[in-house]
């Protein structure tokens, strides 16, 4: 079904694989080809669809070290007003190229009374003041909007959105943090070292009844928990790229951020191009494909034909398996499940065994929604599935949110959705919140089966901490609406007959036209913008002291740390415009201490600025001084969390901002789990510390880390950075990393943060 090959590859006109490795075959077919010389793998590489793309939007001279400027910009409502803020603060004056910000997030308006709604006026008045684009809430999920709007082949998309994804459509898209936002909207350039690029080569057709969640389900499973595809480019081609549709693609491209990877592209073909005239944009179409022999540094083979209908099991998108595997199998995988969240939750009764009823598997919800699920493909399936069929008046409900209102639109006039609410389906409005945990959140030690794109803890809404805890696993829409129709049993859509339906598409860009406000190259410097009570500055930041001396605040030893647990989703998503109140959530579902722990070393810090000396600091310092209170002037005292691989998941910037906040200096862990969390951390003046895979870490909160000379270490460039690690115990020694950091990444973490960074220049321009 799915083979790795974590060697070089060349690909020979667009379908035969070659080992590169192997001199004489590569010759041999090389040469039966006409190809006379054979070009070394750096200059190979070149050939791929992803460096075509790179190279045309950078700005670099140093070909590893690419700086990229993008063609258009994504955001939505839990991060364009903090990106508007830095932004604004950091002299911005227009929005260079077309940003559109939808409000598919925080569009329940009921939650956090109106400050949801303050932020989408707040919103509506920065487009017109700078000249974006607004997409009112519940018109458009953020990646349909741009699937149908933005994304054309050979572009490059930015959103603060870990899901940005446009490879099917031929663009090269990334999702990251806000700041990353804030310096293209500055004119400044997306820096990294030039990636290198994985080929998915794709075999044959998918049988009746898998769907793209089901492929990209079976991808995840075997490239995430290796690190095989982190932060590389995947280029989907070969044969069975044809036999899919582009929703299809779609689908699965979206998915791939759960690979870890940085970005992913597609060949294009008359169906792409299809597609993007029926969207109103012929133009935007050019065939894509690999040069004649192009260079991969290793290769995912898919046989499409050999997929089977899958099912994540919580509580990750790469817990994989055959839906068949766990229906014969659910005691004993359940078991393990339960006896894990036992472990990884103690305060919280949580038991999927539970849900074995008479030998079968049974669910309580599913959610077929968002950017992943909600298409027009998978809806006309599920549609049929579930046709003249009933889902139940018992406790397993479904839900269904097509991901934009043209798509909704098309859905009502073809008959799609009478047939899903015949059959006792409630259709929604365009909304990411069951993505997050916003929406359609289920019972305590409820199983939600869901086609969207994430199941980590807490993206359902539960909260272990207080002893709620539930559980989704991620199915394709098909599998889900299978399952409905047998009453919420786990059921593979291959299990049911059914007859498809018509999936001709018919886009009606006037709901468009008629209520988003396109603003872009048209900004209005007189219109003010409008600020909610909710909406507050950030506070001040300081330049980074000669000298650290961090408290741990948190120490995590669990094998990866989400964002979502470096900051909860859901709920706390009305205060993302204030920084403050927002703070208040950080780590609250992981480490209910950690905000208590953190406030406490700002005061000391607090203290320190106004001249005292502070007790507990002068203690810790005196193990490492014999004049601690000397030491203490050029000693600035913060925070720091410990996690083993952070940053998994979302692109959200407060999962950094947050800490920031609360006085947090650092990071340590052994790797971060993604560049978007790690730049998320320098882009607000959070030192991305790294310890060696044999160092040891066993210390806890409330120990210390002395670390002496590090503004003069980052300034620089030394990359091992002696510290010294203080325990009621004494003292010793560890040796601190800071690897790979760019010139304008050194600046911005010495000032301080991103904006303070802007602001010097600023003033240096004045």
């Amino acid at each position: 079904m799915i083979e790795l090959t974590k060697k070089g590859v060349y690909l020979l006109d667009g379908h035969t694989v070659l080992p590169a490795e192997d001199n004489a075959e590569l010759s041999a077919a090389a040469a039966a080809a006409g190809v006379s010389r054979i070009p070394v793998p750096e200059l190979a590489r070149e050939k791929t669809i992803a460096y075509a793309i790179l190279r045309k939007h950078n700005q670099s001279e140093h070909p590893g070290k690419l700086r990229i400027r993008f063609d258009a910009l994504v955001s939505h409502d839990i991060t364009y007003v903090g990106i508007i803020q830095t932004a604004r603060g950091s002299g911005l004056t227009r929005f260079p190229v077309p940003y559109a910000m939808t409000n598919c997030h925080n569009s329940l308006c009921a939650v956090g009374g109106t400050i949801n709604e303050d932020d989408h006026v707040f919103g509506l008045s920065a487009a017109r003041k700078y000249g974006g684009i607004f997409v009112p809430a519940n018109l458009a999920v953020i990646h349909a909007y741009a699937r149908e709007v933005l994304a054309g082949c050979g572009k490059m998309i930015l959103g603060s959105d870990s899901h940005t994804r446009y490879g099917a459509l031929g663009a090269l898209a990334v999702g990251e943090g806000g700041p990353e936002i804030v310096k293209q909207l500055l004119n400044n350039t997306y820096d990294l070292d030039a990636p290198e690029v994985i080929l998915v080569y794709l075999d044959n057709a998918p049988k009746d009844g898998v769907g793209p969640h089901d492929v990209a389900i079976v991808l995840v499973g075997a490239v995430f928990e290796n690190g095989f595809v982190q932060n590389k480019v995947l280029e989907f081609a070969g044969p069975g790229v044809a036999n899919l549709s582009v929703e299809f693609r779609n689908g699965i491209d979206v998915m791939t951020t759960e690979t870890a990877c940085l970005s992913s592209v597609w060949i294009t073909d008359d169906q792409v191009r299809g597609y993007l005239a029926v969207h109103g944009r012929p133009e935007a179409y050019q065939e894509l494909r690999p040069g004649r022999l192009a260079y991969y540094d290793g290769m995912i083979r898919i046989d499409l034909s050999r997929v089977e209908p899958m099912i994540a099991l919580p509580f990750h998108p790469s817990n994989a398996y055959p839906i068949k595997e766990v229906q014969a199998h659910a005691p004993e995988i359940f078991a393990q499940l339960d006896a894990d969240a036992k472990q990884q939750f103690p305060k919280a009764r949580f038991s999927l065994s539970e849900k074995i009823v008479k030998g079968r598997v049974l669910a309580d919800q599913g959610i077929i929604a968002g950017c992943a699920g909600g298409l027009f493909d998978n809806l006309c399936d599920a549609a049929a599935i579930l046709d003249n069929a009933a889902i139940g008046n018992s406790y397993f409900n479904l839900s269904v949110y097509p991901a934009s209102q043209p798509l909704n639109l098309a859905l009502t006039k073809n008959g799609v959705n009478a047939k899903l609410m015949a059959a006792g389906a409630v259709i929604k409005p365009a909304f990411c919140g069951p993505c997050f945990g916003a929406g359609d959140v289920p019972a305590n030690n409820g199983f939600s089966l869901r086609h969207t794109t994430r199941n980590f803890p807490n993206r359902e809404g539960s909260k272990p901490g207080q002893g709620q805890i539930a559980a989704v696993a991620l199915m394709d829409a098909r599998s889900i609406a299978a399952s409905a129709r047998m009453g919420g049993v786990l059921t593979a859509a291959t299990e049911v007959d059914f007859t498809p339906l018509d999936k001709t598409y018919y886009f009606d860009n006037s709901l468009y036209e008629k209520r988003v406000y396109n603003g872009f190259g048209k900004p209005d410097p007189t219109e003010e913008l409008r600020f909610g009570p909710n909406i507050t500055e950030w506070p001040r930041m300081y330049s980074l002291a000669e000298n650290l001396l961090l408290e741990l605040a948190a120490v995590i030893h669990d094998p990866v740390t989400t964002t979502d647990e470096l900051i909860p989703s859901g709920e706390t998503s009305s205060y993302r415009s204030n920084p403050l109140g927002l703070a208040e959530f950080t780590l609250s579902r992981r480490e209910p201490r950690y905000v208590e722990r953190a406030k406490a070393v700002q005061k000391l810090e607090q203290a320190r600025r106004a001249g005292e000396a502070p007790e507990q600091a002068t203690a810790a310092l005196r193990q490492v001084s014999a004049r601690p209170e000397e030491l203490l002037q050029t000693t600035a005292i913060g925070s720091a969390v410990f996690a083993n691989k952070p940053g998994d998941g979302s692109a959200r910037e407060q999962a950094a901002s947050c800490q920031r906040v609360l006085g947090g200096h650092a990071n340590i862990c052994y790797e971060y789990a993604t560049k978007r969390y790690r730049s998320n951390c320098i882009n607000w003046g959070v030192l991305p510390f790294t310890i060696s895979p044999e160092t040891r870490f066993d210390y806890q909160p409330g120990d210390y880390l002395f670390v002496p000379g590090i503004r003069e270490a980052v300034s620089n460039g030394r990359e091992e950075i002696p510290a010294q690690v203080i325990t009621k115990n004494g003292v010793a020694d560890i040796t601190l990393h800071v690897r790979g950091l760019t010139p304008d990444e050194q600046e911005i973490i010495l000032a301080g943060c991103l904006m303070n960074y802007y602001a010097a220049r600023l003033q240096q321009n004045a």
